[in-house]
Parts: structure tokens; C-alpha cells; sequence
């Protein structure tokens, strides 16, 4: 890995995605480090308040690297469109041109849309599938070549479901898109494992209380073996990895119990076959490889 690890947030610029890069930032994993990318920019030094409310349209990651910088540590602002992977591109070689390397990649970027089948029109459901699994492949083809030059060391946390019917419900075509992600991460996980590339992580994530930066930051100090291929929520890992039983301090109302918002036991993915592959396929090596 490079003398201070380099941490790239895709999807930086409000919510989940900037607290995740401040909190990196501040807490040093990221030797102070990070790059801060989404579609939204903005000239920081008329902002106004600042910071901006982390949660409005003020917020961008020229606003994010700006709240990094003036805490004292180092970022810089890529802007990126996920739909394009030429941006995607240049944004992973803009941060290892900047920074000389790359460590970490997580992936917050997002298109949302809750409705029926009926009532999601087909440009809507293209626009997250571009976003949500075809923005996270590009990223990740784009950064494995670096994690290459790292000797395959990294980590890529995303910001996926597991996987069950309920979550299916009300929302079929977002669920496509987001689970997609998390298929992704359990097969690229798999890749790693039969490569032997085992300083390679790729973890999945999401809120049971939205806690997402300090389960985080857990993900990213344990073992590879502890992490790779999971596909975890943030209070249950936080729970079993970090050993907390008191979660009072993130309560936004003092004294309240943040509402659990995903179901209390989740279904297993393995099956008694796991490990028997048959006759393994390797498309690259046969006469229709080529597009």
C-alpha cells in the first residue's frame, strides 16, 4: 500500500457518503487522504452558511473537501458521473495521479425511486441501473488495476442490501438495481478467494440505525477474512465484531432507542454445495471473447 492509505468516496457530496469521508478524514485511517466525488459542485467559498446543511443541495463535495481541509486534513474534490465510464475512469486516475495510490474504495452512489412495477417508467428504472450496479462495476473495473499495483491490497466497502424478499416489496425495480450491487460483492469476493488474493475486501453495507461511519471504520481494521464477501448491517456488526451493547449515543433525540428498520434474523445465501464448482468456464479464453 502507499505510505498513507487513499481513500476514494464516490457519492461524497451530502448524507452518508460526506459523514463517511469527514469521518475518515478526522479519524486518520486515510492518512488524512481522501478523494470526495459525486456529480455536484459549487464554488465553496460562497457558501453560505458553512458548513452547508449536510443534507441539502448546498452540500457538494467542493463544500466537503473545503470542511476536510479547513479540519485539518487533506482532500480533494473529482466530480464524476457514475452513467459515464470514461468519467469513472478519470476520476480513479485522478485520485491515484493526486495521491499516488489507492487503498480504499467505497461506493455511496445512488439513484432512489420507491414505487410499483406499473408506476416506474423505463427511463426512471434505466437511470438506476446505471447508477446503482453499472456505476459500481465501472468504478470497481476501473480501481482493480490499481489495487494490482498495491500487490492486491485494498478494500472496497458498498453500499448494498442483503438479500431477502421483503425488501423486494413496494420498490421491485430500485431492489433490481441494489441487489445487483450486493450479488456483486458477494461474486467479486469469490474472485478473490479462488485468486488468493487474500489482502483483498470487498464488504457490503447497510443501516439497520444508520450508523454507517464508525461500522465502517470496523470494516476497515478487521482481518480481510472477517469482512470479505459479507454482506453486513451496520448495528449487527458493529454488535458482534465491536462488541457494542450500548448504542444510546446515536440517538438524534437524547434518551430516544433508534428504530430498527431491517428485520431482526436474515436468511443465509450458502448452499450444502457451495464449494463444488463442476467444470470451471473462463469466457476470456474462448473464440467469442471479443465484442
Amino acid at each position: 500500500m502507499s505510505p498513507k492509505k487513499v481513500a476514494l468516496i464516490v457519492g461524497a457530496s451530502r448524507g452518508i457518503g460526506r459523514q463517511v469521508a469527514i469521518d475518515l478524514a478526522r479519524n486518520g485511517y486515510a492518512g488524512n487522504q481522501v478523494v470526495v466525488a459525486a456529480k455536484s459542485t459549487s464554488e465553496s467559498s460562497e457558501a453560505k452558511p458553512f458548513p452547508p446543511d449536510p443534507n441539502s443541495p448546498q452540500s457538494t463535495i467542493s463544500t466537503v473537501e473545503r470542511e476536510i481541509r479547513e479540519a485539518g486534513g487533506e482532500a480533494t474534490a473529482v466530480a464524476v458521473d457514475t452513467r459515464d465510464y470514461e468519467s469513472v475512469q478519470h476520476m480513479v486516475d485522478e485520485t491515484v495521479r493526486v495521491y499516488g495510490g489507492l487503498d480504499v474504495l467505497i461506493y455511496d452512489s445512488g439513484a432512489i425511486w420507491w414505487a410499483s412495477v406499473e408506476n416506474t417508467p423505463m427511463r426512471r428504472f434505466q437511470l438506476m441501473q446505471r447508477v446503482n450496479p453499472e456505476g459500481l462495476y465501472g468504478t470497481i473495473q476501473a480501481a482493480l488495476p490499481h489495487f494490482k499495483n498495491n500487490g492486491w491490497k485494498g478494500r472496497i466497502i458498498v453500499v448494498s442490501p442483503p438479500i431477502y424478499s421483503r425488501f423486494f416489496r413496494g420498490k421491485t425495480a430500485y431492489a433490481v438495481g441494489k441487489v445487483g450491487m450486493s450479488v456483486l460483492a458477494k461474486g467479486l469476493a469469490m474472485d478473490f478467494k479462488r485468486e488468493g488474493k487474500s489482502h483483498m475486501a470487498i464488504t457490503s453495507i447497510w443501516p439497520a440505525v444508520t450508523i454507517f461511519s464508525d461500522a465502517i471504520m470496523a470494516m476497515l481494521n478487521a482481518p480481510t477474512d472477517r469482512v470479505n464477501g459479507r454482506l453486513e448491517l451496520d448495528e449487527d456488526f458493529l454488535r458482534e465484531y465491536s462488541h457494542i451493547e450500548d448504542f444510546s449515543k446515536y440517538a438524534v433525540v437524547a434518551g430516544a432507542t433508534p428504530r430498527r428498520i431491517m428485520p431482526a434474523r436474515l436468511p443465509g445465501l450458502e448452499v450444502a454445495e457451495q464449494d463444488d464448482e463442476g467444470r470451471r468456464i473462463d469466457s476470456t479464453k474462448g473464440a467469442s471473447a471479443k465484442l
